[in-house]
């Protein structure tokens, strides 16, 4: 697989590569982000008020999406043009375009901002990109069809997941190999890591679970089974996961089972199933703990939950088939 990053750009995007790894902190805009893999824009919504205050003409199926460290620039995968662009939070435009390969889905970011980290399911392997080279920098050889991908806050280790091995892969980013593979759930997808950093939770679509892993030894210790009333087995898929800042409630979303499952950390108990729209996929969380924001890519909406009302108050049309959810707070 070739990648190649464009190498004729004005100067104002030039220095995009520096801006990211800045150190300086934006001051956060409140706005929510929502990638339209249909309508190839990325919708940009008033937090406060989820009123529509933008539309960013993207790429053709926009999809993963992910703000910098610095928080100053939204990346998004884009799956049928095979790029990533850079939005400017600030202005709200697209200031770079990286070229990468068709099918480009997941990525995560170092912690430094300086290497990008790209599934590429075709050709079984996670690319290494250094930004401000601009230049591949390894490509790992996984398991067929790798798509989560998740870099540790101390840079050190990255986890891969491989949905046709079912296998969770575990990499040492400083020499580019695999230490361990870790069998998890049918077609696992996407991470999230415990604010404390202990315990990473994979979800299964096909095994209609979350495996939880020890990051000490990366050992599977336990195992989340969703089984809503109403829904056949094969209609529990979850994809989307995350885990609130204070580490005691995960969030997932359990894709043609319209519905996000809320689970306690501690005891792994399952407290709520909260009604959302058709494929409930993405996930967002305030800062504050307050509001949810799920992408729903079958019923073309994204679903505002209040979290301590335990239900959804509000749907947002966002685009056709919606992907993925950011906010800048």
């Amino acid at each position: 697989m070739k990648i190649s990053i464009q190498k004729s750009l004005p100067a104002c995007v030039m220095t995009v590569a520096i801006a990211i790894s800045a150190p300086a902190m934006a001051k956060q805009t409140g706005a929510v982000f929502i990638s339209s893999e249909k309508d190839n824009v990325i919708t940009v919504l008033d937090g406060k008020t989820q009123q529509q205050i933008a539309t960013i003409k993207a790429c053709k199926r926009p999809r993963h999406m992910q703000l910098t460290p610095d928080r100053q620039r939204l990346i998004a995968a884009c799956g049928d043009d095979g790029i990533a662009i850079v939005v400017d939070i600030a202005s709200k435009k697209v200031i770079n375009k990286i070229k990468l390969q068709e099918g480009v889905e997941i990525f995560d970011l170092s912690p430094d901002g300086k290497n990008l980290y790209f599934s590429n399911e075709d050709d079984a392997t996670i690319v290494v990109v250094d930004i401000a080279t601009q230049k591949v920098l390894n490509q790992i050889k996984v398991g067929e069809e790798p798509e989560g991908v998740l870099v540790t806050p101390d840079g050190k280790t990255l986890y891969a997941t491989s949905e046709v091995a079912s296998l969770v892969h575990v990499i040492d980013i400083a020499s580019g190999k695999i230490v361990k593979n870790i069998e998890v759930g049918k077609r696992p997808r996407r991470f999230a890591l415990a604010p404390d950093g202990k315990e990473l939770w994979v979800t299964s679509e096909r095994g209609a679970s979350v495996s939880i892993i020890r990051t000490a030894d990366n050992t599977v210790i336990d195992t989340v089974k969703f089984q809503p009333k109403g829904f056949r087995a094969d209609d529990v898929t979850p994809v989307g996961i995350l885990i609130g800042a204070d580490g005691k409630t995960a969030y997932v979303a359990l894709g043609k089972a319209n519905h996000v499952a809320v689970v306690d950390v501690a005891s792994r108990k399952v407290k709520n199933l909260i009604l959302v729209g058709k494929r409930a996929w993405g996930l967002a969380l305030s800062r504050d703990n307050a509001t949810l924001y799920v992408a729903n890519g079958l019923s073309d909406d994204v679903s505002v939950v209040d979290v301590v009302k335990g239900r959804a108050v509000k749907t947002v049309k966002a685009g056709r088939v919606p992907h993925s959810v950011v906010i800048d707070d």
